[in-house]
């Protein structure tokens, strides 16, 4: 037995609910395009630069995915809160890090973990938009499939940089590491 009320089936209702969706989900993604462009300037040239890049890029095409699926089904984009979520991850830059002027290794960590929360939110849209294009015509289950692989991709991708990361900054160092110089990625 179903628990929906009548409200949820209803045409309009259905179409106001899938906008708020979508657009808080359009938020988060205007967050996370902004804080992995900002992870990519912060580790140019180090070992992090080439997948964050590739990272950012992605993260980027699938907000314009997202914003292309808005405007495919005729919702409104709810602009307050886009720029609500891009001072969000301004703010969020300023936050104490047991350094005064500087980023601390955490600072890595933290925000991979942030980026891998944001992905996995927008693989859980992608799920969920897939399991519904069953029954809305509206929505490509074939697109919707890759950018749901392509999330997955970027969770897996995420995953290994935090591992890389964590090893760097809170395993403790050898003998030999402190011999070759190497210290903790900043």
């Amino acid at each position: 037995m179903s628990v929906t009320t009548r409200d949820s089936r209803d045409g309009p209702t259905r179409q106001k609910m899938l906008g708020i969706y979508l657009n808080d989900h359009l938020a988060g993604a205007t967050t996370g395009t902004e804080l992995a462009r900002r992870m990519v300037q912060e580790h140019q040239g180090s070992a992090y630069a080439g997948t964050l890049g590739k990272l950012s890029a992605e993260i980027s095409q699938d907000r314009q995915a997202l914003l292309r699926l808005v405007a495919d089904l005729d919702l409104p984009i709810r602009r307050y809160k886009l720029y609500g979520a891009w001072l969000g991850e301004k703010i969020t830059r300023v936050k104490p890090n047991g350094r005064l002027l500087r980023r601390s290794g955490l600072t890595l960590l933290v925000e991979l973990e942030t980026l891998r929360t944001g992905v996995q939110g927008k693989a859980s849209l992608w799920r969920s938009l897939l399991s519904a294009s069953a029954r809305d015509s509206r929505l490509d289950a074939d697109w919707l499939e890759q950018l749901l692989d392509r999330a997955e991709q970027q969770i897996q991708a995420l995953d290994v940089l935090h591992a890389r990361a964590a090893e760097a900054l809170l395993s403790p160092a050898t003998p030999s590491d402190a011999v070759a110089g190497k210290r903790a990625p900043t």
